[in-house]
C-alpha cells in the first residue's frame, strides 16, 4: 500500500511538473482558449473551431479582442490579413498593454489607405506612461492579399518587432542612461479594428468610404511562447528560464538580424522620431543615442 501511494505521489508530482512547464508555452492557434471578443456587438467572430478570428468595422461600430492571459516577457506571433481594397480611414491595431496612467505598451498599428496605395505600419513603445516613440514603415508586400506573421519579442534586454521573421525595429533597454523600460507590468494582447478617418490616412484628408463596409481583418496562428503572469506570479521559474525553448528570454539580434534590420530601415522606413529635428529642437530623446 505504501509503495502504491509513493508511485501515485510520484505520478502526481510529474504531472504537476509537466503542467508547470507547459504553462510557459501557450497553445497555438485556438482563439477560443486564448482570446475574448471584448466589444463590437457581434462584429468580432471566432470561426473554424477556434482557428480563425475576424474583426469587422461598419459605420455603427468597430470591434476588438483581448487575450485571456497577461504576459511579462514573451515571443508573440500572430498572422494577420488586413482589410483589402479601399481601407482609407481604418486602423487595425495589434498591441500589448498594461493598464493605468503609467502603463507600458508595445504597438503595431496598420493605417489603411486608398486601394492600390501601400498600408503604413505604425509602431510605438510606451514605458511608464511615456510614448511618442513612433517609427513608421511601408511593407514590401501587399498585406491584404494573404496572411503574414507579425511578431513581438519582448525580453529584459530589448523589444524587437518583426514581420515574417524580418526584424524592422529594435527598442533596447536603456535604463543605464535613465530611460524607463517595460519590465515590471504584465501586459495583455489587444487588437481592434476601428474608424480613425480624422487622422489615419494622409492626416485625415481621406475619409472612410462607408459604401465599402463592412471592413474585415482576419487573424490566425496565434502563438505566445511567453511568461504568463497571474496574481503577481510568473510561469517562468529560474529553471524554465534556462531551458532551450526559452532562448528568447536572452535573445538579441545577431549580425544577420542587424543586417536585415538595417535593410528594412534603409528601404522601407518612412518616419523615425529619432531623426525628427523639428519635433525635438532641444535634442533627441535619450534612447535615440542607442539606436
Amino acid at each position: 500500500m505504501a509503495f502504491s501511494s509513493k508511485v501515485a505521489t510520484s505520478v502526481l508530482l510529474l504531472a504537476i511538473s509537466l503542467v508547470a512547464s507547459l504553462c510557459l508555452v501557450v497553445s497555438a492557434g485556438n482563439f477560443y482558449q486564448d482570446m475574448d471578443i471584448t466589444w463590437g456587438d457581434g462584429r468580432g467572430k471566432i470561426l473554424n473551431n477556434g482557428n480563425l478570428l475576424t474583426l469587422s468595422l461598419d459605420k455603427t461600430s468597430g470591434s476588438g479582442f483581448q487575450s485571456k492571459n497577461q504576459y511579462l516577457f514573451g515571443k508573440i506571433d500572430t498572422q494577420l490579413k488586413l482589410v483589402p481594397g479601399n481601407s482609407a480611414g481604418t486602423v487595425t491595431a495589434y498591441y500589448l498593454s498594461s493598464q493605468g496612467p503609467t502603463h507600458d505598451e508595445i504597438d503595431f498599428e496598420f493605417l489603411g489607405n486608398l486601394s492600390g496605395d501601400p498600408y503604413i505600419l505604425h509602431t510605438n513603445v510606451f514605458s511608464q506612461g511615456k510614448g511618442n516613440r513612433e517609427q513608421q514603415f511601408y511593407l514590401w508586400f501587399d498585406p491584404t492579399a494573404d496572411f503574414h506573421t507579425y511578431s513581438i519579442l519582448w525580453n529584459p534586454r530589448s523589444i524587437i518587432f518583426s514581420v515574417d521573421g524580418t526584424p524592422i525595429r529594435e527598442f533596447k533597454n536603456a535604463e543605464s542612461i535613465g530611460v524607463p523600460y517595460p519590465k515590471n507590468q504584465p501586459m495583455r494582447i489587444y487588437s481592434s479594428l476601428w474608424n480613425a478617418d480624422d487622422w489615419a490616412t494622409r492626416g485625415g484628408l481621406v475619409k472612410t468610404d462607408w459604401t465599402k463596409a463592412p471592413f474585415t481583418a482576419s487573424y490566425r496562428n496565434f502563438n505566445a511562447n511567453a511568461c504568463v503572469s497571474s496574481n503577481g506570479k510568473s510561469s517562468c521559474t529560474s529553471s524554465s528560464k534556462s531551458s532551450a525553448s526559452n532562448s528568447w528570454l536572452s535573445q538579441q539580434l545577431d549580425s544577420t538580424g542587424q543586417g536585415r534590420l538595417k535593410w528594412v530601415q534603409k528601404n522601407y522606413m518612412i518616419y523615425n522620431y529619432c531623426t525628427d529635428v523639428k519635433r525635438f529642437p532641444q535634442g533627441f530623446p535619450q534612447e535615440c543615442k542607442m539606436s
